[in-house]
């Protein structure tokens, strides 16, 4: 009998299995977010759906969720492997836990597989029953079975050699220990580095909007007001964190078919969704559990904040109009919360200010979503005509890039009207200089959108302004004449 360098028979097929391996995620709990995206009340169905058993729920989860498989993270490694079968004139098969009509689908868009083998209504074919039968089919010892998971040691217990794919480390040492053939594709994802990515450590900068009113207040000094903003700073990063993992799991499709977002975590399959449902309990726990150690009204306000941000997630970001507004009042809730936590009341033109300024930048990050389609209309000479996932055509760029313009400029006229008005007179003795801060922000709005416009703003006109150069300038400029006024009222 002729043999390959891995020492195993090259007649012998190959079975591959699918969740994990052939793809970098699991179809059964992609189709649990799919189903729960569209019908959220299906919650409570799901422990009922158990009791009937694991493969009656695939089942029922697949009728009321549907996926694109042909946007899924395939491993290329696996396929490469796949592929050399072929090329040997090695019979291969798909054998998987997933149901029978999305590996289907995955082999009609692979066209590689001569045959499939997967979970029905009534088997749920994984371990043992994934054993029994190749087994039955082959022989024993006579397939060569790759596979990732601790479920699956009982079937290359009766293969005849095997191949792990990004499997845990003991698994690994178990399966070298067979006395089979073996041979290992790791997973080369830097762990502690694509987590960091995952729950957008960056993004944390927008609850430095919490100081707002301690600023605002002159009291950057008060050691306990700024022990208590601290403490809040931990639970919104916490929560908001929380938020972004469940946004990203509700979104693998939509996120899969786009040019950027396919490199996120989870749509890219370098991290687990499952790991990534336990991290959003973990981050969720923590932020809320330290919610306690502050004033009723910021729970209140922590609580109104992840209510809403699951709201958007599930619906309200497919509302045009209505997605803006929420996300600019998600941004002056931090504000509010901020002044809950502290003690400190906020004025109506922060308030006023806020609202203009952060609809502003709501419609920036959406206008950049439409000028990066259109950009790629262009490119590609295919319509897309919406964003993915969003209530929005590519003509409506020019009346939103018209109505954020609008919210900019109206947020420079309250900061003037408040500056003209008497809570200004008693906290600065020359409020005259505080004047050179309007020329600044119509300055700081007007490129925010000429930047936008040219398709060079980042999608997140937060993290943009983090990183941009002027921003700073313009910020640090502010500053000295913040600080300029205050040291004349001393």
């Amino acid at each position: 009998m002729t043999l390959n360098p891995a020492g195993t028979s090259v007649a012998h097929p190959l079975c591959v299995d699918l969740d994990g391996t052939l793809i970098r995620t699991d179809l059964t709990f992609e189709s649990l977010l799919a189903a729960l995206k569209r019908q959220p009340l299906l919650i409570f169905f799901l422990p009922l759906w158990l009791l009937r058993g694991r493969s009656y729920l695939k089942h029922r989860l697949v009728q009321a969720g549907r996926l694109d498989v042909t946007v899924l993270p395939y491993h290329t490694d696996v396929l490469d492997l796949i592929d050399k079968a072929r090329r040997q004139g090695r019979p291969v098969m798909l054998v998987t836990g997933s149901h029978e009509s999305l590996a289907r689908q995955v082999a009609e868009h692979l066209s590689l597989f001569d045959s499939v083998l997967a979970t029905s209504e009534t088997v749920n074919l994984i371990g043992a029953n994934k054993a029994a039968v190749l087994e039955d089919r082959f022989g024993p010892g006579r397939f060569e079975y790759v596979a990732n998971g601790r479920v699956d040691l009982a079937v290359w217990q009766k293969s005849g050699a095997a191949v792990t794919v990004n499997a845990p480390r003991s698994i690994v040492r178990q399966v070298a220990g067979m006395g089979i053939p073996h041979r290992d594709i790791p997973n080369t994802a830097g762990r502690w580095k694509t987590w960091l990515k995952a729950i957008r450590l960056q993004q944390w900068l927008k609850n430095l909007l919490l100081l707002v009113p301690i600023i605002t207040a002159h009291e950057v000094l008060n050691a306990q007001a700024l022990g208590a903003v601290t403490l809040a700073f931990l639970c919104f990063g916490a929560c908001a964190s929380a938020t972004y993992l469940i946004n990203d799991l509700l979104d693998l499709e939509a996120d899969r078919h786009h040019h950027k977002k396919k490199n996120r975590p989870f749509a890219a399959g370098t991290l687990d969704v499952r790991a990534g449902l336990v991290a959003v309990v973990v981050l969720m726990a923590s932020g809320l559990g330290l919610a306690w150690l502050l004033p009723v009204g910021f729970q209140l306000a922590l609580g109104t904040y992840l209510v809403t941000t699951l709201l958007y997630s599930l619906w309200l970001k497919r509302v045009a109009s209505l997605d803006v507004i929420v996300l600019a009042g998600l941004y002056t809730l931090r504000i509010i919360a901020g002044a809950l936590a502290t003690g400190i009341s906020l004025s109506f033109w922060l308030l006023a200010f806020s609202m203009f300024i952060f609809l502003s930048l709501a419609l920036v990050k959406r206008v950049a979503e439409l000028v990066e389609v259109r950009k790629k209309e262009i490119a590609t000479g295919v319509t897309q005509g919406k964003l993915r996932g969003r209530e929005y055509a590519t003509e409506d760029v020019v009346v939103l890039q018209s109505l954020g313009a609008a919210s900019g400029y109206l947020s420079v006229l309250v900061l003037a009207l408040y500056i003209h008005s008497t809570e200004v007179s008693q906290l600065y003795r020359s409020p005259e200089i505080l004047w050179l801060i309007a020329p600044l922000m119509l300055l700081w709005v007007t490129r925010l959108w000429v930047v936008t416009a040219r398709g060079y703003m980042d999608e997140d006109p937060i993290f943009f302004a983090a990183t941009d150069p002027e921003t700073w300038a313009t910020g640090a400029v502010v500053a000295l004449i913040l600080t300029g006024a205050t040291l004349l009222q001393l």
